[in-house]
């Protein structure tokens, strides 16, 4: 299943964020920053990609929606893939 680029605007947004909280984390443990303060961004950076991910599969699973109104054959292997992508992340 490929999306439209506008599609997931919101997805790249969330991954960008992860992406600089990641940065952010690099220069804690370099800069030798406590645990504490270092897991929890960790787990702030982790929830963020979880939520990406979940975006993708949402989107995904309108697609499918809109594929199966429209009667199209190949709607019922997304919606299978999909399953497979969403438990890979729960």
């Amino acid at each position: 299943m490929k999306f439209e680029a506008g599609e997931l605007s919101d997805v790249v947004k969330r991954l960008r964020r992860a992406q600089g909280q990641i940065g952010g984390i690099i220069q804690m443990i370099e800069s030798g920053r406590d645990c504490q303060d270092v897991i929890t961004q960790l787990a702030a950076a982790s929830r963020a990609l979880d939520r990406a991910g979940f975006k993708i599969i949402a989107t995904g699973m309108d697609k499918c929606l809109e594929d199966e109104r429209a009667g199209s054959a190949q709607a019922e292997a997304n919606r299978a893939q999909l399953e497979q992508l969403f438990l890979s992340l729960a």
